[in-house]
């Protein structure tokens, strides 16, 4: 059966509107008949798709950075926010406001690759756990939506995924999690600076 597919789903008013919707858009000759190529779904990410507590899963990204640069970084023993970052007061982080939370994100989310931040988000994601369920960070997340998310897919929609996070960080998660690939996922960037490098000779 159709309904098959939203398992997680309570059976009622929602879960029935949504099936009615997707069989109207994908039956060919109805009057609601929407072609493939149109069928694009948009959702948002925070607290939508995953969840929003203690924090935002990218700042936990953000505060694990700061303690593992710190060994580079002896000043921000004394250098707040990061001095707090290091002593795991959140309430002290976060009471610097959106300057401290800036501060960090620049700190651990600059100055580097974009290959190199890839690669230390995919390790992060694999290995790191919520702080309360002790789950992986990639599980956290609405298993309503995923499944509506992969129904919606099965039928031919494209799925995109916004969300005011960190467009390259964001992009990881949505791949592993939601199995939205990187192209279609909108966030927030900060500025890109090219640069020509030279590479060592093999």
């Amino acid at each position: 059966m159709v309904d098959d597919a939203l398992p997680s789903w309570n059976d009622g008013a929602a879960k029935a509107g949504i099936v009615d919707f997707v069989t109207r858009v994908t039956s060919p000759g109805g009057p609601d008949y929407v072609m493939p190529e149109e069928r694009i779904a948009t959702f948002d990410n925070d607290g939508t798709l995953w969840s929003e507590q203690p924090l935002y899963f990218q700042l936990a990204f953000a505060l694990d950075q700061i303690r593992a640069l710190a060994p580079h970084h002896p000043e921000w023993a004394e250098k707040e926010p990061f001095k707090s970052v290091l002593a795991r007061d959140v309430k002290s982080v976060f009471a610097g406001g959106v300057p401290a939370i800036l501060d960090i994100v620049i700190a651990t989310h600059a100055g580097m690759t974009t290959e190199a931040f890839d690669v230390t988000a995919r390790e992060w994601l694999a290995t790191q756990r919520h702080p309360k369920t002790k789950k992986l960070f990639t599980e956290m997340v609405f298993q309503p939506m995923v499944e509506l998310l992969a129904y919606l897919r099965a039928n031919g929609f494209i799925t995109f995924i916004v969300s005011g996070g960190g467009i390259e960080f964001m992009r990881r998660f949505a791949e592993v999690s939601y199995g939205v690939p990187p192209e279609q996922v909108i966030g927030s960037k900060g500025k890109l600076k090219f640069e020509m490098t030279e590479v060592a000779p093999c």
